[in-house]
C-alpha cells in the first residue's frame, strides 16, 4: 500500500506540473486567436507580444489559464487531452485502421522483436568469445564501446540507404538498428555475469577435473542468468527506441515512427503525444513481461534474483 501511495503522489505532483506548464507554453497561440476574435488582449499588437516572457502574458491575460487546457493544437498537450486521444486511438478504432494505435504498434513491435533477437543472440556470442578468449577481449571489447559513441539518429540514415541499396528493404533494416542499440547492453551484464563466479568455486570445478564446456553450462551460465536478464530489459527498451528510430528516415506509413512524423508534419502535437505515451507502455509492457520470465527461470535454476 505504501508503494503504491507513493506512486500516486509522484504521478499527482508530474500531472499537476504537465497542467501548470501548458498555461506558458500555449498562452502566445491563444493570445493570437483572442486577438482575432475581437478580444481585449495585452499586449495589444502579435509583435510586442512575441518579444513578451510567456510569464508576463498569463499575468497579464488571466482568462487564458482555463483555455489553456483546451487548445485544437497545443504546443504542449493537456494530460487529459492525450488519455482522450488514447482512448480514441486503442479502444475506439479497429486494429486494422491506421489510425489505430495498436495497428502501428504491431508494426513496430516486429521489428523491436526481431532486432532484440538478433542483437540478443550476438550479444552473448560476443560475451562467451571476450570471456574465453584473452585476444578477444583485449581487441573486440574496445571496439563494441567506440560503437556506442556513434549517434543512432546519424547512423540510422547511413544503415538504411546502404540496405536499400542491395535490395534490402521492410523490416529487416529497422531490425538491424533495433539489434545495434540492445546488443551493447546484452554484451556488457553477460560478460560480468560470465565472470562472476568466485575463483573458489573455479578452482573447485578444476579438481574436479571439469572442461571448459562443463564449467561453462554447471556454473558460469547459472550464476551469469540474473545479470543476463537484467541486461535483456535495458536492451528491449533500446530496441523499441531502435525500431522507431529506424522508420524515421524511410518514410514509413505505420509504425510509431511514422505516427511521429504525420503528428510533426500536421502539427499534430496531441497525436505525437500519444504515441509516445504508446511506445512507454509498449516498453513497460515487454520488461514487465522479461520480469516474470525472470522470475520463472531464476526459480526453476534455483538461483536468486
Amino acid at each position: 500500500m505504501k508503494t503504491v501511495m507513493s506512486f500516486l503522489a509522484v504521478l499527482a505532483v508530474i500531472v499537476g506540473f504537465w497542467y501548470a506548464a501548458c498555461v506558458p507554453m500555449n498562452v502566445k497561440g491563444l493570445l493570437d486567436a483572442a486577438e482575432r476574435a475581437g478580444e481585449q488582449v495585452t499586449p495589444a499588437t502579435a509583435r510586442e507580444r512575441r518579444d513578451a516572457g510567456a510569464f508576463g502574458l498569463v499575468v497579464g491575460n488571466t482568462f487564458v489559464v482555463s483555455r489553456s487546457w483546451s487548445v485544437d493544437r497545443p504546443r504542449l498537450p493537456a494530460p487529459h487531452q492525450v488519455a482522450i486521444e488514447l482512448w480514441e486511438t486503442t479502444v475506439q478504432k479497429k486494429i486494422t485502421s491506421k489510425r489505430s494505435l495498436i495497428y502501428h504498434g504491431k508494426v513496430t513491435l516486429s521489428a523491436t522483436l526481431l532486432g532484440f533477437g538478433i542483437g540478443t543472440g550476438l550479444g552473448i556470442l560476443l560475451a562467451v568469445g571476450i570471456v574465453h578468449s584473452r585476444v578477444m577481449d583485449m581487441s573486440v571489447m574496445p571496439w563494441a564501446i567506440v560503437s556506442q559513441t556513434i549517434p543512432i539518429i546519424a547512423l540510422a540514415p547511413m544503415i538504411i540507404v546502404v540496405l536499400y541499396s542491395i535490395g534490402v528493404q521492410g523490416l529487416l533494416p529497422k531490425a538491424i538498428i533495433a539489434a545495434y542499440l540492445s546488443f551493447f547492453p546484452v554484451v556488457v551484464g553477460m560478460v560480468k555475469g560470465l565472470r562472476s563466479p568466485d575463483h573458489m568455486k573455479l578452482d573447485l570445478l578444476i579438481t574436479y577435473n571439469a572442461n571448459t564446456a562443463q564449467g561453462f553450462w554447471k556454473l558460469r551460465l547459472p550464476s551469469s542468468m540474473p545479470y543476463l536478464f537484467a541486461s535483456l530489459k535495458i536492451g528491449i527498451a533500446a530496441s523499441l527506441v531502435g525500431a522507431i528510430v529506424g522508420e524515421l528516415p524511410t518514410g514509413a506509413v505505420a509504425g510509431f515512427g511514422a505516427r511521429l512524423l504525420a503528428g510533426s508534419y500536421y502539427g499534430q502535437t496531441v497525436q505525437i503525444w500519444s504515441a509516445l505515451f504508446a511506445a512507454a507502455i509498449l516498453a513497460a509492457g515487454l520488461v514487465a513481461l522479461l520480469g516474470v520470465m525472470e522470475r520463472l527461470i531464476l526459480n526453476r535454476m534455483g538461483v536468486k534474483a
